[in-house]
């Protein structure tokens, strides 16, 4: 409602302005005894409105509008002038300086240098805008207390990836309560989904389909809020993106892809890998403690028997041979961590 308050009074001002200036226009006229068109006065009145709508317009284009990048172009626009008013100095002393051309006028000469200044406040204006936004990042290094970096208070917010989102405990790690702040889905995630969906292999369409089933239950959802973020980031692929994207808010990333989570590491940005949750919440079995598994087949010993846990620990317990299919008391010997998980040894009560 403001902001159509504010174009109002933009537009308003404008008509303003024009009147002013047609009225001085027609009262010069009036003195030197000639007559204004009313051509002219509707074509004034056209450029100047036309002139207001554009700005308007453009405005209205551009609805996300980023404070680093306009506070940059800012910074940029005022060391461009700075440095084009000092290189106009020089300009300006060329004419008594150096002798004047005798091909030339005086009028003409001097023409051309203002046409020169001009032309370097351009290049000065271009220059510095160009070297803010590509140095933005650096500038409180160079000025203290200066930085583009949007500052976020408190916790920071998750984007989701893609295999998280198909994964699909993210729900059940919600409505545990453990997660505070916001959930963001980005929107070229958001696309990732959309083609898998459509893909023509069938696991990969059920695997497109299982993760926007997924989405909506996020949204449903009222423990934590989930949105949908239609900023786009710098990348050639999606990985690219996100880690561009938690990089600019700044926020963390919540992921199962293992190359992911390297690479954001490597750019310094915090991940959640559900995979390494997993692994820290596992039942810790100490040796000489009692515990209850099914045995679901026998092993590779003489006597052994395996079972899994819940959270898929695989348990070889010996003395468990003829115990298939049975729910058995097991004493814990011992425990070995290996590249493809944890696994628990024991002996049958």
């Amino acid at each position: 409602m403001i902001l159509f308050i504010l174009r109002g009074c933009f537009i308003l001002f404008a008509c303003c302005i024009s009147v002013l200036y047609v009225s001085q226009l027609q009262q010069q006229v009036n003195d030197a005894n000639q007559e204004l068109d009313f051509s002219t006065i509707l074509i004034m009145f056209g450029i100047s409105m036309g002139i207001t709508l554009a700005v308007i317009l453009v405005d209205n284009l551009f609805k996300k509008k980023k404070l680093a990048a306009i506070s940059g172009v800012f910074l940029g626009l005022v060391a461009g002038l700075i440095v084009s008013t000092a290189l106009g100095m020089f300009v300006d002393l060329i004419p008594r300086i150096g002798p004047q051309p005798k091909s030339m006028s005086m009028e003409a000469y001097l023409s051309l240098l203002q046409g020169v200044k001009v032309f370097i406040g351009l290049i000065s204006c271009y220059v510095c805008i160009s070297l803010v936004l590509q140095t933005k990042d650096d500038f409180r290094f160079v000025i203290p207390y200066v930085e583009f970096a949007k500052q976020v208070r408190g916790t920071k917010p998750v984007l989701l990836d893609t295999s998280v989102i198909i994964d699909g405990r993210i729900i059940d790690i919600i409505e545990t309560q453990i997660l505070q702040g916001t959930l963001i889905v980005p929107k070229f995630v958001l696309n990732e989904l959309q083609v898998i969906a459509d893909s023509a292999d069938k696991l990969k369409r059920a695997r497109g389909r299982r993760g926007l089933e997924i989405l909506q239950k996020l949204q449903e959802n009222s423990v934590i809020t989930v949105t949908i973020d239609e900023a786009e980031a710098e990348g050639t692929n999606v990985d690219h993106k996100l880690i561009s994207l938690a990089q600019h808010m700044p926020a963390r990333v919540m992921t199962n892809d293992y190359n992911l989570n390297k690479i954001a590491t490597f750019r310094g940005v915090d991940v959640i890998n559900l995979n390494d949750l997993a692994k820290a919440l596992r039942l810790v079995a100490l040796p000489g403690e009692i515990m209850q598994v099914k045995i679901v087949k026998t092993g590779e010993g003489p006597s052994q028997g395996v079972g899994y846990l819940e959270d898929g620990t695989m348990v070889v317990v010996e003395n468990a041979k003829n115990a298939v299919n049975k729910i058995i008391d097991m004493t814990v010997t011992s425990t070995l961590q290996t590249s493809a998980g944890r696994m628990i040894f024991g002996r049958a009560e």
